[in-house]
């Protein structure tokens, strides 16, 4: 193994030992401080991860056993989740609290889903983005059913697996079409192999066929229309900070398989998926945002904004810049689509992660997840008030935040490939979605608190907050950075 590659490797490494070391240090430590030594493991191992993946930024793109593939955006993606996945675990903390039994297990499995999510990131062949996205749902399916002794936790779990069975089924049934069309399942190969010869009327629509059937793998995964009906059940029942992992580094790495697949292996299918996965983002986004005008229950409200986001973020992709019906080079465009993918993406998860980390210290203290049970949290704590309120207003899309960086590079993609239509349809969700986001405002701010107990703060969750608000308040002022490493990191998927 040469040094390259074992640095490509070695975030996966970190994480593999990490989760081993968990369970052995869950052996030896004194019951009173396992829960701050076992997150304090994981979280080293978190954090010695995302440096290791920082340090190929920039580096030459290094391929893998032919199976993997490190480069600027398979990186960005691991930082990002990397980092991400240090918060779900630190806001873990208290919650997990309350479950008083197999915390080694749950933090364990928090490691084991960061190292698929890697692996998925960097995926280049078909076999790998099938077990690489297995790898993800099955850990994912235990984490949602981890409170075994709650009915919904237990329910919301056999849903979130049964529709992943079928999903996974169907995505297998069109890799393997794609195979037997072009005899490889190496990314770069196929690409090659569909644009090196001109293939018959049967073999063609084989191959369609195929591509409508990993978009249904990647809808499950990143929770699109009419894919999307497992996320308001897992959501609400899931454990909140497992809540906040499914609709951040999940979603971000079923983004991450789908952007791979269709723009290395399918640019000769361009216009087919291009026309679905349009359509599939006005549906998304529409659909998403109209249901949760309605919802009572924060998370699942919360459920039915990441559906409606995913259709944003999926504007990303459809927009990418073609010319008669070929994709061009994305070096020549300020917004080429997947820059605003991964601008969006960071910034989802900074954003939705922090509401939930308000949704948790309200959950721990009242055991309320509703709606109604947010009037008057200015009174009861305006600190709390005051980040929500900012991550609402990320979400929304509104400056200076930085979720209007997101929405600002996916809808100038729009403008760029002059999809007025998307873009309309875009414009018109983000009003929407402001009314069901500034209704929770309307609550905290200017609704009687019906309880005038003051909500106490941990100081885990006061971290986690705090990162939070400094992410999305302080790169939505100063974003260039960001900017500048995202366009840069788009670059190496697409090299012409």
């Amino acid at each position: 193994m040469t040094a390259s590659t074992l640095q490509a490797i070695l975030p996966a490494i970190i994480l593999v030992i990490s989760a081993m070391a968990v369970v052995a240090v869950d052996l030896i430590t004194h019951r009173r401080a396992r829960d701050v030594v076992l997150a304090g493991v994981a979280v080293v191992g978190l954090l010695l991860a995302a440096v290791a993946a920082f340090t190929l930024v920039g580096t030459t793109p290094q391929s893998v056993l032919d199976m993997l593939v490190v480069d600027g955006f398979s990186t960005f993606l691991m930082v990002t989740v990397l980092i991400g996945m240090v918060l779900v675990v630190i806001y873990s903390i208290d919650y997990i609290k309350l479950v008083g039994e197999h915390r080694s297990e749950y933090y364990a499995f928090l490691l084991a889903v960061a190292l698929a999510i890697t692996i998925a990131v960097s995926a280049n062949d078909l076999l790998m983005v099938y077990l690489a996205m297995e790898f993800v749902s099955i850990t994912s399916y235990v984490l949602v059913g981890f409170l075994r002794g709650d009915k919904r936790s237990n329910e919301a779990a056999i849903k979130y697996f049964l529709y992943g069975a079928v999903a996974s089924a169907v995505m297998l049934y069109g890799i393997s079409m794609l195979f037997g069309v072009t005899g490889t399942t190496n990314l770069n190969a196929v690409a090659q192999a569909l644009a090196g010869e001109t293939l018959a009327g049967g073999m063609r629509w084989l191959a369609f066929s195929s591509v409508v059937l990993l978009i249904v793998g990647f809808g499950f995964k990143t929770s699109l229309v009419p894919f999307h009906q497992w996320a308001p059940d897992t959501y609400e029942g899931a454990p909140t900070p497992i809540t906040g992992f499914l609709s951040t580094a999940s979603k971000a790495a079923g983004f991450a398989l789908m952007v791979r697949v269709f723009i290395v292996a399918l640019p000769s299918f361009a216009v087919d998926w291009l026309t679905v996965l349009a359509g599939v983002s006005m549906i998304t986004m529409t659909l998403g945002n109209l249901v949760a005008l309605r919802q009572t229950n924060i998370k699942r409200l919360l459920a039915y904004s990441s559906i409606a986001q995913a259709g944003y973020i999926l504007m990303g992709l459809v927009c990418i810049p073609q010319a008669q019906f070929g994709l061009r080079p994305l070096q020549d465009f300020a917004f080429n689509g997947i820059n605003g993918i991964l601008i969006y993406l960071f910034a989802y998860v900074f954003t939705n992660l922090g509401a939930f980390a308000v949704v948790i210290a309200i959950e721990n203290q009242t055991g309320k997840v509703d709606v109604k049970d947010y009037a008057g949290l200015i009174y009861r704590s305006p600190w709390l008030a005051s980040l929500l309120l900012i991550f609402l207003l990320s979400l929304t899309g509104i400056p200076p935040t930085l979720g209007f960086w997101g929405k600002y590079f996916v809808f100038g993609a729009a403008v760029q490939v002059q999809f007025f239509a998307l873009l309309i349809v875009a414009l018109i969700n983000s009003a929407i979605a402001a009314g069901y986001y500034l209704n929770i405002v309307r609550y905290m701010f200017l609704m009687p608190a019906e309880d005038e107990e003051r909500i106490k703060i941990a100081p885990s969750l006061g971290i986690v907050l705090g990162v939070t608000f400094v992410a999305v308040l302080g790169l939505g002022i100063l974003p260039g950075q960001l900017i500048q490493w995202a366009s840069e990191s788009a670059q190496f998927l697409v090299q012409f």
